[in-house]
């Protein structure tokens, strides 16, 4: 039997190729971490926000401030959102966005450079429905967003936002 000898130089090459993938190991596993551990987490869930009772709201709509937790990556933070909020004819709690669909402008209700019963724009004169419809020949191109609303126990909770069904312009 023979036994076959390694040289010196093969083994340092092999010495030296394991210690750099030893090394390339531990620079590589923390960005692997990184990207793929966000897809990991799982989703908060339960992100309603009490902002008042059913019978704090009208036909006119109300402007109310709430605040809810922001979750980017590891950073957490509070953030304040603004809805206006108001009860329908049918009992039912429509919840929109003041966030103009045109540039992003906070929009207004009832503001005196307006009309009245609508929401007004103040950057490119953008005007909207009180049910948040866009009004024919203003600049926004959709109908404000809305606010998923759930009544539990006589109070209105606010979730995500979504796309305002009432789409089309109202002319």
């Amino acid at each position: 039997m023979s036994k076959k000898e390694i040289s010196r130089r093969t083994f340092l090459n092999y010495a030296l190729m394991g210690t750099g993938g030893f090394l390339a190991a531990g620079m590589i596993t923390p960005m692997v971490r990184m990207a793929i551990d966000p897809i990991l987490k799982p989703k908060a869930s339960g992100s309603e926000v009490a902002v008042g009772s059913v019978d704090d709201f009208g036909p006119e709509p109300k402007k109310v401030d709430f605040k809810i937790n922001v979750v980017d990556g590891w950073h957490k933070a509070e953030s304040t959102n603004v809805a206006w909020v108001r009860k329908l004819e049918d009992g039912s709690i429509l919840a929109l966005s003041p966030i103009c669909k045109h540039l992003g402008c906070t929009v207004n209700f009832n503001d005196p450079s307006g009309k009245p019963n609508e929401y007004f724009c103040p950057c490119h004169e953008g005007r909207y429905a009180i049910n948040g419809e866009v009004i024919l020949n203003t600049p926004p191109t959709a109908s404000l967003d809305m606010y998923k609303v759930t009544v539990k126990e006589g109070k209105v909770f606010l979730g995500e936002k979504e796309k305002n069904p009432r789409g089309g312009v109202k002319g």
